[in-house]
C-alpha cells in the first residue's frame, strides 16, 4: 500500500491517533514492535496558531518513528490551513486531517465528528488544506453522525476528490462513540466501490492478530489501524505483524513485556516529571492484557494505579511479576 510515494508494504498495520496516549515513546516503541506507521495525538488548530506552548509541542518527531503523521483538527478552514503548513514545516511524512473524534468537547464544538453534519465545510477545509502543502493529506473520519446518518459510502468518494492519498474510517457512528461493535461491513462496501482510487484504511476492534486478518480477508482494506488495542499493549504489532507475514507468531515474553511497560513509566516520567509522568502512563497500566485474568487482583490493581512515585510503583510492579508470574 502506498500514500503518496511512501510505501507501507502489504497488509500494513498503523497505529492510531490517541489524545494522550500517542506520545513520542509511545509512538517509538509500536513502531519497534512492528507498526507500520504512527500517528502523533490530533494537533488543535486553533491552538496551534495562537503558538500555545504544549500543542506544539506535539509536532516534535524523532526520526526513528518513521513514517509518521502528525493530525490535526479544527472547524475554521483559515485555521486549517495555516496549521497544517506549521505541520508541514514540522517534517512528518503526512499530515492527516482529524473528521472522527467523537468527544463533545471536539464534536459538540464543529470540528472532529462534528464535520458529519456539515458535510459542505469538511469538503472545503479538506480541499484547502490539500492544495495548501506538498505533503500527501489525509483523513480519518467515521461512518456518520448517527445510525440514520450512515454516509461514507456517499462520502468517501467527494473527499477522495478534494484530493486526499487515503482515507481511514472508524466503523462506528459519531453517536456510537466507542460503544457497540465496530461496524465493518461499510468499509468493506467503500472499498469495493470502482470509484474508489485511494487506500482504504479500517479501524475499530482489532485487537488480535485473528481479527486483523480477518479485516483483510474479509472486506478487502488496504490497511488497518489499531487504537484502544495497543493501549498498555504496544506488542500487539508484533504479534499482528508475524501473524499476517507467517500465519502464526510467537509472543513476547512475560519479562519483555513487563520490560516495555517499565520502560514506558520510565520515558513519561523523563520526558514530562515524576507526578505528571506517572498519571500519564496510568492510563496504559489500567488497560494492559497482562494483568487481566489474574485472581483477586482487585487490591492490587487498585495499589498499582494510586502508587504516585516512581519507587512505589516500581516495587508494585516488581511484587505483580513475583507473585503471579515468578
Amino acid at each position: 500500500m502506498k500514500i503518496g510515494k511512501i510505501d507501507l508494504g502489504e497488509h500494513p498495520v498503523m497505529l492510531a491517533p490517541m489524545e494522550d496516549v500517542t506520545d513520542p515513546s509511545f509512538r517509538l516503541i509500536c513502531r519497534e514492535q512492528g507498526a507500520s506507521m504512527v500517528y502523533t495525538e490530533f494537533v488543535s488548530s486553533e491552538a496551534l496558531v495562537r503558538n500555545i506552548a504544549s500543542t506544539a509541542r506535539k509536532l516534535n518527531i524523532d526520526d526513528r518513528e518513521r513514517p509518521v503523521a502528525i493530525q490535526i483538527y479544527g472547524r475554521e478552514s483559515d485555521a486549517m490551513v495555516e496549521a497544517a503548513r506549521m505541520v508541514e514545516a514540522a517534517g512528518p511524512d503526512l499530515i492527516d486531517i482529524n473528521f472522527g473524534c467523537p468527544v463533545k468537547k471536539v464534536a459538540g464544538k464543529g470540528a472532529g465528528a462534528g464535520m458529519l453534519r456539515d458535510i459542505p465545510k469538511m469538503l472545503a477545509i479538506t480541499e484547502a488544506v490539500v492544495k495548501a502543502v506538498s505533503l500527501p493529506v489525509t483523513v480519518k473520519t467515521r461512518l456518520g453522525w448517527d445510525c440514520e446518518n450512515k454516509i461514507i459510502t456517499d462520502l468517501g468518494p467527494r473527499l477522495q476528490d478534494c484530493g486526499i492519498a487515503a482515507l481511514t474510517v472508524h466503523g462506528r457512528t459519531r453517536s456510537q462513540m466507542y460503544t457497540g461493535q465496530a461496524d465493518w461491513s461499510l468499509i468493506g462496501e467503500l472499498k469495493a466501490d470502482p470509484r474508489m482510487e485511494i487506500p482504504i484504511i479500517g479501524n475499530g476492534d482489532v485487537t488480535t492478530p485473528e481479527e486483523a486478518a480477518a479485516a483483510f480477508r474479509d472486506y478487502g482494506v488496504d490497511g488497518i489501524m489499531i487504537g484502544r488495542g495497543s493501549i498498555g499493549a504496544p506488542w500487539v504489532f508484533h504479534d499482528v505483524l508475524q501473524y499476517l507475514r507467517e500465519g502464526e507468531w510467537s509472543p513476547l515474553s512475560v519479562s519483555e513485556k513487563f520490560g516495555l511497560l517499565r520502560r514506558q513509566i520510565r520515558e513519561s516520567i523523563d520526558r514530562i516529571d515524576e507526578y505528571r509522568g506517572i498519571l500519564h502512563i496510568r492510563r496504559h497500566l489500567a488497560a494492559t492484557p497482562l494483568f487481566k485474568g489474574i485472581p483477586d487482583f482487585r487490591q492490587t490493581r487498585i495499589k498499582l494505579l494510586r502508587a504516585d512515585t516512581a519507587d512505589q510503583l516500581e516495587q508494585i510492579i516488581r511484587e505483580i511479576e513475583e507473585k503471579f508470574f515468578g
